[in-house]
């Protein structure tokens, strides 16, 4: 997942972590007991290494995950990172606020995030890859 792989990572890891937890969970036939360990384990390492604002961006901007998945994503910790990334990035206020209007418009699929080929494209063309690599 992290190194090596055909998609980029930061988008992708926050789904990973869900989907890893949600399956100990159900292999262990929702026994807290069983995994309570293990996800002690699992939140320090995502604390300490994965659990950014970087990763939070990437994640939510995915377009693959996020219309997908999007009460995961337009949680308070993934849209909170999501903003800690932007007001880091670009401190000009004014230039926050027409980010901010652009990704209520792809929130909303509305604008250029309603035409055919970028619906078509969400699955496809992974983020961060440039033009005329392989998306395979």
């Amino acid at each position: 997942m992290v190194d090596g792989e055909k998609k980029p990572a930061m988008g992708y890891i926050y789904a990973a972590m869900d989907m890893a937890k949600e399956t100990i969970t159900k292999d262990f036939k929702w026994n807290k007991e069983k995994y309570e360990k293990a996800f002690e384990i699992i939140d320090k390492r995502w604390e300490c290494q994965l659990h950014h604002p970087l990763h939070a961006a990437g994640y939510f901007l995915n377009p693959s995950i996020h219309y997908k998945y999007h009460d995961d994503v337009r949680c308070e910790e993934v849209e909170g990172g999501l903003y800690n990334c932007i007001t880091r990035l670009v401190p000009d206020t004014e230039t926050q606020d027409k980010i901010m209007a652009e990704l209520d418009a792809f929130k909303n699929s509305t604008g250029i995030f309603r035409h055919g080929m970028a619906i078509r494209q969400r699955d496809i063309k992974a983020p961060g890859k440039k033009k005329g690599k392989s998306q395979k």
